[in-house]
Order: C-alpha cells, then sequence, then structure tokens
C-alpha cells in the first residue's frame, strides 16, 4: 500500500478522492477570500509565471512570490511532519510526494506524467485567468478556482498525485528525499511550463487591452464579500 498522506493511502483512500481532492481546493478557496485582497493569494510558482506570461502580473514581484511560495510549503510540510510524526507507528512512506514511473500512485509512465501535470496546470490557469478576469461575475473567482482545483485532483491523483504546483511538491520532497528530491525537478517544469502556456493561450484568445492595467495584476484583487 503507497502511502500519500495523513488523509489517507492509495489506493484504499480514508476519506476518499473526493475528500482529498476538497481538501485542496476548499484551501485555495478560503485563502482566495482570506488573502486575495493583500496579495491575489498567489500561492502557487506556476500560477505566478502563468498570469506574468498573461501580462497580469509584474515580473519584478515574480521572485519574491516564488521564494515565498516555497518557504510556505516548506513550512507547511513541517507542521504536518510534527502532526503526523505524533502517531504511534508512523511512517513516512510517500508524504504526498508526488512521482512518476514506480512513485506514479497508479504506476503512470514518465510522459503520461509530464502530459498530465501540464495540461492539467494550463487549463487551471486558463479556469484563474477567466474566472479574474474584469468580465467575470465579480466575487466568484475563489469558487471557481476552489472548485477547479478539485476537479484537478480528481482527475491526476492516480497520475502523479497531483503537483500542478511546484512549491507543493517541494514541501513534501524535502522530507522524504531520495526519489522524490530526484523526481522533483519534473514538477517544477511541466507545471510551469504548462501555467506558462495557459497564460500565453488566455491572453491570446481572451484578452484585452482593457485586461492589461495595473488594477488587474492581482488575481483576485477585487473579491468582495457580501458584508462590504
Amino acid at each position: 500500500m503507497r502511502q500519500c498522506g495523513i488523509g489517507g493511502s492509495f489506493p484504499d483512500f480514508g476519506i476518499g478522492f473526493a475528500g482529498i481532492a476538497l481538501a485542496f481546493g476548499l484551501t485555495v478557496l478560503t485563502m482566495a477570500y482570506a488573502i486575495g485582497h493583500i496579495s491575489g493569494c498567489h500561492l502557487n510558482p506556476a500560477v505566478s509565471v502563468g498570469l506574468f506570461a498573461a501580462r497580469r502580473f509584474p515580473g519584478s514581484e515574480l521572485l519574491p512570490y516564488v521564494v515565498a511560495q516555497v518557504a510556505g510549503a516548506c513550512a507547511g510540510a513541517g507542521v504536518l511532519y510534527l502532526i503526523a510524526s505524533g502517531k504511534e507507528g508512523f511512517e513516512l512512506g510517500r508524504f504526498g510526494s508526488n512521482g512518476y514511473a514506480e512513485h506514479s500512485p497508479g504506476g503512470y509512465g514518465l510522459l503520461a506524467c509530464v502530459i498530465a501535470e501540464v495540461v492539467l496546470t494550463m487549463f487551471f490557469l486558463l479556469v484563474i485567468a477567466g474566472a479574474t478576469d474584469k468580465r467575470a461575475p465579480q466575487g466568484m473567482a475563489p469558487i471557481a478556482i476552489g472548485l477547479g482545483l478539485t476537479l484537478i485532483h480528481l482527475i491526476g491523483i492516480p497520475v502523479t498525485g497531483v503537483s500542478v504546483n511546484p512549491a507543493r511538491s517541494t514541501g513534501p520532497a524535502l522530507f522524504v528525499r531520495g526519489w522524490a528530491l530526484q523526481q522533483l525537478w519534473l514538477f517544477w517544469v511541466a507545471p510551469i511550463a504548462g501555467g506558462a502556456a495557459g497564460g500565453v493561450v488566455y491572453r491570446l484568445l481572451f484578452g484585452e487591452g482593457a485586461n492589461l492595467s495595473t488594477e488587474s495584476l492581482r488575481p483576485v484583487q477585487r473579491i468582495r464579500t457580501t458584508g462590504d
């Protein structure tokens, strides 16, 4: 049995695929409402790169954001390790690390995992860019983004365990080490390539000049709650 994290193990998930997928999706949804007005809720280097490619994020802020994202992911993985290791008989296992070939939860090969991560990240970026477009219904972006990430996990968990976020992959890999660090390159290259592709595709197919103003540089900056 291959362990995937605190929530369960593959193929016998304690809370099921839907539970794991919703945990990721609801996290992004709630955080978008919590900090979207502060930082745009960039939790993912691939998203930051994609929005830069879409000309909706300034290049001067890209590196600081990526550093903060990776630092936050590593800190989060550390907290999870402290919690998980508090159970008697704890074994590190996969600890949520992403992998391909023999380390793919479903045994998928390298090419399949590359395609999955590129395509899923590209569509995630398209959802983000579309949901945060000034022409879209205002205040609904976090819901679309959170549900989009949930769907991505329902599709991709058996393939790579789902990254679509280089920072998210880096945190657990630092604890698992060995094979997880050796395969980490894919979960930087493929999501960033997919995010950049999504940003370019959205800009070319759906973008308009008005979206290139500084007002739209924060992808969820215009979120408003019902109490505003």
